[in-house]
């Protein structure tokens, strides 16, 4: 794939090692809501611009990746946003975990613009950013899909293509249950068997092969047991998530209790003081009966 002006909004935990990959093979226009914090990805090539719009001007493919659904659509909709400024012919697409409906909104007005719009969330935290081995669930035109795959290929591994816009929300949406349901187990293991008076590394070396085996046992049950609770995806945007997911389910008529204790039980971290650690830090919530 040729050398594309490719601009990159949001440069979080995770978004500043997306825009890390896309460096090596592209030049990266960056724009975030504190400067100071993408000053390190200037210095590796990154080009700032003051603006959205500015950067959406410029940009031949536009990727998001902010915090809240609200976010998302000041981000495209606003004033100065993407759509007012992008020309036509520009493909986007929202890495952000959003709504399934506004991810269907924004695929209607940008078609009316002549801009494409994908919705791309992706999975695998801090450590599949830096590592490019994101999940990447994707909705929209398969056309555009097909144009954007080698980008997504730069910090993704497991990219599927869902169907039309939204699919790739809802797609996240299942993710996310799973993860919550799984957090919930893996915290809940651990505090089984230090009351038992087990040692819970020989544990989680026993079970983490076996059929319990899973993403945040391997990954995310270390971190817990050396007390790191540092974010690889915070937890207040994982309550945003599953309260989506929870009023998608409601949509659709379907009554999902794991999902709804999950949810209670990340609320209940958050309000303890724990809203901006990582997902391990539910384990918080539990360790309370040791």
């Amino acid at each position: 794939m040729q050398s594309l002006k490719v601009g990159f909004i949001g440069t979080g935990v995770m978004g500043a090692s997306i825009v890390r990959h896309l460096l090596k093979n592209h030049e990266v226009h960056i724009y975030t809501r504190t400067k100071s914090k993408a000053d390190p990805l200037v210095d590796a090539g990154a080009i700032w611009h003051e603006s959205v719009g500015s950067l959406a001007g410029e940009c031949a493919v536009v990727f998001t990746m902010v915090g809240y659904p609200q976010d998302v659509e000041e981000v495209y909709l606003g004033e100065t946003g993407i759509f007012n400024r992008a020309g036509e012919g520009t493909i986007c697409a929202d890495l952000t975990t959003s709504t399934p409906a506004l991810a269907k909104r924004l695929y209607k007005e940008g078609k009316e613009r002549g801009i494409a719009m994908l919705d791309a969330p992706v999975s695998g935290g801090d450590l599949g950013a830096k590592n490019g081995t994101l999940s990447i669930m994707v909705g929209g035109e398969e056309s555009s899909f097909e144009t954007l795959k080698p980008l997504f290929e730069l910090f993704g591994t497991n990219i599927v293509f869902h169907g039309s816009s939204g699919s790739g929300q809802h797609a996240k949406m299942s993710n996310q249950i799973v993860i919550g349901s799984t957090m919930t187990g893996v915290c809940e293991a651990i505090v089984y068997a230090i009351k038992a008076g087990l040692d819970p590394e020989k544990v989680l070396a026993s079970i983490s092969q076996g059929a319990a085996g899973s993403w945040s046992l391997s990954h995310l049950a270390p971190r817990i047991l050396n007390g790191d609770y540092e974010p690889g995806f915070y937890i207040h945007h994982f309550i945003k998530d599953l309260r989506i997911a929870l009023q998608e389910a409601n949509t659709l008529g379907i009554d999902l209790p794991g999902l709804k204790l999950a949810l209670q039980s990340y609320e209940e971290t958050a309000n303890a003081g724990f809203e901006l650690k990582g997902t391990q830090a539910l384990y918080k919530h539990y360790e309370k009966q040791l």
